[in-house]
């Protein structure tokens, strides 16, 4: 399987962006999906996942609210909107997917595969 993220880019705080992760040779539904990210000088954090099992999304506390997770079956996709950006939500972002149990959705080893990671900068 292959996963493409992309739509980041440089905004200003309390823009929004649209990222979206782009699966190929699996369905996305299938598998658990999750979105981490990672800025310099810090370990890969979790922003949002779907659980395949009940199909709810989880949110970190720092994005719920500003943050939406949705999928378009049709084009195997999954986007994350994220709306009233801060400075603090610069970072590269991932989408992976994984045969994720639900306990597990937030812990980045829990998936086995990952896109390639777009950058996100928040300008103050």
């Amino acid at each position: 399987v292959q996963l493409q993220a992309s739509g980041g880019g440089l905004v200003q705080a309390g823009g929004s962006l649209r990222l979206s992760c782009a699966a190929s040779g699996r369905t996305l539904s299938d598998y658990g999906t999750g979105w981490f990210r990672q800025a310099p000088g810090k370990e890969r954090e979790f922003v949002a996942a779907t659980s395949r099992s009940n199909g709810r999304t989880y949110y970190a506390d720092s994005v719920k609210g500003r943050f939406t997770v949705s999928r378009d079956n049709a084009k195997n996709t999954v986007h994350l909107q994220m709306n009233n950006l801060k400075p603090e939500n610069t970072a590269v972002y991932y989408c992976a997917i994984g045969r994720v149990i639900l306990s597990s959705l937030r812990d980045y080893e829990a998936y086995n595969q990952w896109g390639q990671g777009t950058q996100v900068t928040v300008s103050s």
